[in-house]
């Protein structure tokens, strides 16, 4: 059996922790696996509470990143530590220095994954990141390797564990947002500031990176469109259940004649669509390719253990090549520059919730406006009276976004309509 691959660990926090944690507990069996063993000889981590915590030999222990990113004997970095630019510049000193780089950080790839990649081929070094979407979920390599004979025609999943954990509770229980929120931070599942999931910038992240793989073109998060959930009423929660709908937060990135799409929003799905049934803190992702057909890949998309396990496979796969001086399997592959579509050229159904005045010929003159902007109907119900006023809920046809919009403006003029509750998009069913 060949000696020991060493590994330099930045970051002992939940995820480094678990990573630890899984290299002790496995090593048996990784070692089996790989022919050799892995041996955490440096971490960098300033608490030291957190060192004692995990029972850690504090002699591997440094602050200072130098004595990790420069030691000759490290073989592979793993960067857990977070943030955009101290990752970045650790990760770009650990390539130059020779040493292949796993690392689980979605927010430095989805902004600066070009110039990581350059860099890691430049000196010859793998840059891994299956960690960095779904979790313990394998589909960043499946997407790169498995699936590479397809031509992928769409990647739509549920990548945010938090939001879904707070949209099933709205669905079975019927409660509101802001309860189940608070409940989602005391059980650990929201963060304090919990911005970053509830407004959709986390997947946001997520899919810029399944998107760029996916399609062979670059795409940065800035230019993923976004919407969260805080908006969400559980009225239309209950509504789109009694239609045949479960209501998801969906990141969607689509390639057609026009160009790629990648978006993420609020979405209604066919009760029978694989992805409604995915529910509390758990993730999917659902791939259509040309030859595949369809395919999806669940399990769960955070914590520390599951983020270990995607972390130390990277590993592994980076050991291998290095064993047989092959280290070039993770470089870029976003070969073309393909046009990205703005969101009002998006396709879509859309559900509406509109209060209106209780009298005749409202309904005529709502359809007068969705019809001279190209806006069809598919179906109205009326919910509920409020009064004077009442409660329309609408399904349209597919239509294109930005006719839609105009028509939601003008119908904001018309005297017989006084609010607009709510626009949800509607995906996943058969003509999508």
């Amino acid at each position: 059996m060949l000696g020991s691959l060493n590994i330099g660990l930045l970051g002992l926090g939940t995820v480094g922790g678990g990573v630890f944690q899984l290299l002790q507990q496995n090593s048996d069996v990784i070692t089996q696996k790989l022919g050799r063993p892995l041996n955490i000889c440096r971490i960098l981590e300033r608490n030291m509470d957190r060192v004692r915590q995990l029972g850690v030999d504090p002699g591997l222990v440094t602050s200072d990143p130098g004595i990790v990113l420069n030691d000759p004997d490290i073989d592979i970095i793993i960067e857990v530590i977070g943030g955009v630019e101290l990752a970045r510049e650790f990760i770009l000193q650990a390539l130059s220095n020779g040493k292949s780089v796993v690392t689980a950080n979605k927010d430095l790839l989805a902004l600066h994954g070009k110039e990581l990649f350059e860099a890691a081929a430049a000196h010859n070094c793998d840059l891994f990141f299956e960690a960095s979407v779904g979790g313990g979920i394998p589909i960043i390599r499946p997407l790169k390797e498995s699936l590479a004979a397809n031509r992928i025609c769409q990647v739509m999943g549920i990548v945010n564990g938090t939001t879904n954990y707070i949209l099933t509770k709205m669905s079975r229980e019927g409660r509101d947002f802001d309860e189940v929120l608070k409940e989602a931070q005391e059980l650990g599942y929201a963060e304090s500031d919990p911005s970053s999931d509830i407004e959709g910038d986390d997947a946001a992240r997520k899919m810029a990176i399944l998107a760029s793989i996916a399609f062979g073109s670059r795409v940065t998060y800035p230019e993923v469109y976004r919407e969260g959930i805080s908006r969400l009423s559980v009225q239309d929660i209950k509504y789109a259940s009694n239609l045949g709908y479960a209501v998801k937060l969906l990141g969607i990135a689509r390639e057609d004649e026009q160009g790629v799409e990648v978006r993420v929003h609020p979405a209604l799905l066919p009760l029978e669509h694989p992805l409604a049934a995915v529910n509390d803190v758990f993730n999917a992702i659902f791939v259509e390719g040309d030859a595949v057909g369809d395919t999806m890949f669940y399990g769960r998309g955070a914590g520390a253990m599951p983020t270990a396990s995607a972390i130390i496979g990277d590993v592994i796969e980076a050991a291998r090549n290095r064993q047989h001086r092959d280290c070039i399997r993770s470089s870029c592959t976003c070969f073309y520059n393909k046009p990205l579509k703005p969101m009002g050229e998006v396709i879509s159904k859309y559900y509406l919730r509109l209060i209106v005045a209780d009298r005749p010929g409202v309904l005529a003159a709502i359809a007068g406006v969705f019809g001279a902007r190209g806006v069809s109907i598919a179906s109205v119900i009326q919910e509920r009276t409020i009064g004077d006023l009442a409660e329309l809920v609408l399904i349209t046809h597919l239509v294109r976004e930005q006719n839609l919009q105009d028509a939601l403006k003008a119908l904001a003029d018309l005297p017989v309509v006084n609010e607009i509750a709510s626009m949800i998009r509607v995906e996943g069913g058969p003509s999508n």
